[in-house]
């Protein structure tokens, strides 16, 4: 959410609604006829293929509801789901131990998406507010802040075409890409390449739509850190998908 402030009684208001939306945005995760199932998975295939236009719905709602936030968990929701869903998959395929599938699910779960995910966007929030915001010329012009849910919406936006890249289409290539040689080395880091680049690439999309920062294309240079070393990463020998793999099912490959 987004709410707008000023030193006058504005800012009481701004004060209010946070701790009046976040109660009812927790209680309607477990009502699923309050979520908005079929927008969310519009917005899912739209972040993959015109994620500018995703954007542009994110200004009608604040034109309509005066917050910039989702007001529906569904995203979250659903998108938690899918993780799980995947992770299964991927113990299904190679660990033979309930137990040990049961905690890899767990924890790529909280630190892959929710713990990952509240960290950076808490980074987004504090950098955004403090160092891209435009400076208010007076007293009188309203004065706008990045509220921490509209950071943690753009975090959950960015995460997804990442997530269809290296949790679903890196599932089905994982033969190809675990084998030795360069060609899995160069093809998985590639699609870590691009994974990792398309997640700036939204993130910065998520918070240059909004009209009160300045200096928005910051959030693009970790692409240029990510070009630079992937070949540096591919001259090494360094493969993702093994590394990765040996983490979690370390006794199978």
């Amino acid at each position: 959410m987004l709410p707008t402030s000023s030193s006058t009684t504005g800012r009481s208001g701004s004060h209010a609604r946070p701790n009046s939306f976040l109660p009812l945005y927790f209680r309607r995760i477990v009502k699923w006829q309050q979520m908005d199932i079929e927008y969310t998975f519009w917005q899912m295939l739209h972040l993959c293929t015109s994620p500018k236009v995703v954007y542009q719905h994110t200004k009608y709602h604040k034109q309509t509801k005066n917050q910039w936030a989702r007001d529906d968990p569904a995203f979250v929701v659903i998108g938690s789901l899918l993780l799980a869903v995947s992770t299964i998959a991927y113990c299904a395929a190679y660990d033979h131990s309930a137990g040990h599938a049961v905690f890899v699910i767990i924890s790529v779960l909280l630190f892959h998406f929710l713990i990952t995910g509240a960290v950076l966007a808490t980074f987004c929030w504090f950098f955004t507010n403090n160092y891209l915001r435009e400076e208010v010329p007076n007293s009188h012009v309203v004065e706008q802040r990045v509220e921490w849910l509209y950071a943690f919406d753009v975090h959950c936006n960015s995460f997804f075409p990442m997530f269809v890249l290296l949790y679903v289409v890196h599932y089905f290539l994982l033969p190809l890409l675990v084998a030795h040689g360069f060609i899995p080395e160069l093809l998985s880091n590639l699609l870590f390449m691009v994974a990792v680049s398309y997640y700036h690439y939204l993130n910065f999309l998520g918070y240059d739509v909004l009209p009160f920062l300045e200096r928005t294309t910051l959030f693009l240079y970790p692409i240029g850190i990510v070009i630079v070393l992937s070949p540096i990463l591919i001259l090494c020998g360094f493969n993702p998908s093994r590394y990765i793999m040996n983490v979690y099912f370390s006794r199978l490959l």
